[in-house]
C-alpha cells in the first residue's frame, strides 16, 4: 500500500506499507529512498512477520520538504508514520538513518524497539577533522548552488576512488544523486558533524526501549566502533557483529537478526 502522511510542519511524507504483523519502520541513510537503497529489500524479507513501513525521507523521492530544516523535523516525520501505523512501531535505521532512528527512540513518539546498522559517528581524531572539513565544503557547495558537487563530496568522504567517482558522474544515474543533494546536509545535521559527530552518549542514556547496535565483520574499524559505544551508552542494548558483512549489508543476512530482535 502506497500512501502519504502529513508531518507536524505540513510536509507530506510518502510511504509504502508491506506485509502483515506488528509495524516496523525502516530509515534509509544518505542519498537513499524507497526507489534506491536497502529499505525495499528489508521490507521484502520481513513482510511475512511484520508490516514494514518504508518511506521517502523529506526532500527525497515523492516526499515534500520545507524551507527550514532540523533533525527534529525528521523525528516528527517518523512520529506521523507511527500514528499511521497505529501508535507504536519498531524502527531500524541504516548508516546515518541509524542516527535518526536513535533520535526517534529517545523521543516519546511510540518507538518500542530500535535497531541500527553502522551509524557513522566519529570515534577517531583524524575522522573528526575530515568530518568538519566535509561539513564546511558541503555547505559551501549548497550556498553556491553546486548541487552536482555535493554527492561527489560525500562519495569522496566514504572512500570512493577518484577514477570511479568520475566515471559515475558520467552515468545516467548521476542526476538521481544531484536531485537529493541538499539532503546530504540533513544527514550531516542528524550526525551532528558540525560539532564533530561524536556518539551522543548523553542522549542515548535516555533511551528506555531495547536497542540493537549492529556492524559488519568485514567493515573497517571506523564503521564498526560506533556500534560498541552505542550499546554501552544505551541502558538496554546489545551489539551484534554480522560476519563477512560490509556497510552495504545483505538484506538476507540482516533481516533474520532483526526479526528475532523485534519479536
Amino acid at each position: 500500500m502506497n500512501s502519504t502522511v502529513t508531518s507536524a510542519d505540513g510536509t507530506a511524507i510518502a510511504y509504502t506499507a508491506t506485509g502483515v504483523g506488528p509495524a516496523v519502520i525502516v530509515v534509509d541513510g544518505a542519498l537513499c529512498h524507497r526507489s534506491f537503497g536497502p529499505s525495499g529489500g528489508i521490507a521484502e524479507q520481513l513482510a511475512a512477520e511484520y508490516t514494514v513501513y518504508t518511506y521517502d525521507r523529506r526532500g527525497r523521492g515523492e516526499s515534500g520538504d520545507a524551507d527550514a530544516y532540523s533533525p527534529q523535523r525528521e523525528v516528527e516525520d517518523i512520529a506521523a508514520l507511527i500514528r499511521a501505523a497505529g501508535g507504536q512501531a519498531r524502527i531500524v535505521g541504516f548508516s546515518s538513518g541509524g542516527a535518526l532512528a536513535l533520535l526517534a527512540a529517545a523521543a516519546d513518539i511510540g518507538v518500542t524497539k530500535a535497531a541500527c546498522y553502522e551509524v557513522p559517528y566519529v570515534t577517531q581524531d583524524w575522522h573528526r577533522d575530515l568530518a568538519l572539513k566535509y561539513t564546511a565544503d558541503l555547505h559551501q557547495a549548497l550556498d553556491e548552488g553546486r548541487a552536482d558537487d555535493m554527492p561527489a563530496l560525500f562519495m569522496t568522504l566514504v572512500g570512493m576512488p577518484a577514477e570511479e567517482l568520475e566515471a559515475m558522474r558520467q552515468t545516467p544515474a548521476w542526476p538521481m544523486f544531484t536531485a537529493v543533494a541538499k539532503t546530504l546536509t540533513y544527514d550531516n545535521a542528524v550526525l551532528d558533524y558540525r560539532a564533530g559527530g561524536a556518539v551522543p552518549t548523553a542522549l542515548l542514556a535516555t533511551v528506555t526501549v531495547p536497542v540493537l547496535a549492529m556492524d559488519g565483520g568485514a567493515s573497517p574499524a571506523l564503521l564498526r566502533d560506533p556500534a560498541g559505544l552505542i550499546a554501552e551508552a544505551c541502558p538496554d542494548a546489545e551489539r551484534i557483529t554480522l560476519p563477512a558483512q560490509t556497510h552495504e549489508v545483505s538484506a538476507e543476512v540482516v533481516a533474520p537478526v532483526l526479526a528475532k530482535f523485534f519479536a
